[in-house]
């Protein structure tokens, strides 16, 4: 299976060929302008703040990841293993979160998981790998895919401001199911990711948007 990415020289491209196939993709870009490229490196630190958005603000999360880094200046496994349950605590982390960044900050020093390494691999391959880790499931790692490594079709189902997003730009009714918008988002393909950019967008700037993430 052949590996595909979005960069900053396709990005707008890429939203432009989905606008062409769906018009409501078109309308968001016209009343909106284009989505951000929202983008974070492939380090530790990175991934510690998607676990800290788990079905939490985003401005929470975000929280907690400058009083860590108040903390201990960089984000590393080595100096976040050397933290106490309260130090973690002190800096807003629950008592589950503390242990699935610990469990991810051991994987990491242990050697266990080579962030450098799963560049190389297929989505599937990844989902496989991270999601035996403590606290990593599929929104995790959807997240990690998309923002992280920039694959092209990947959807986060799992994500609240997702399915939101969907239900009022398709005026599909609340009982609409997951596996009702997993099968929407077929026609997609192979650019789900520019969706979910876009779906975000949408959601995003509408005045009285609250993003919560959900993982599932």
């Amino acid at each position: 299976m052949s590996i595909t990415v979005f960069t900053p020289d396709n990005y707008h491209h890429l939203c432009d060929q989905l606008a062409a196939k769906d018009t409501d993709f078109a309308a968001i870009i016209n009343q909106y302008g284009y989505p951000p490229y929202w983008s974070r490196p492939n380090k530790f630190e990175s991934l510690v703040h998607v676990i800290l958005e788990q079905q939490v603000s985003l401005a929470s999360a975000l929280s907690a990841l400058n009083k860590l880094k108040e903390k201990i200046q960089q984000v590393t496994p080595s100096r976040v293993l050397l933290l106490t349950d309260e130090e973690l605590k002190a800096c807003y982390f629950s008592r589950q979160k503390t242990t699935y960044v610990r469990y991810l900050a051991e994987a990491l020093f242990s050697k266990q998981l080579d962030l450098d390494e799963l560049v190389k691999l297929t989505d599937a391959e990844i989902r496989s790998k991270l999601t035996t880790l403590k606290g990593i499931g599929n929104w995790t790692v959807d997240i990690y895919l998309l923002m992280i490594l920039h694959r092209t079709d990947v959807f986060p189902i799992g994500d609240l401001a997702i399915i939101n997003a969907v239900k009022k730009l398709k005026n599909l009714p609340p009982t609409t199911t997951k596996e009702d918008i997993l099968g929407l988002a077929n026609a997609w393909q192979p650019y789900r990711s520019i969706a979910a950019m876009l779906l975000w967008h949408y959601y995003l700037s509408k005045p009285t948007s609250k993003v919560k993430n959900q993982v599932l």
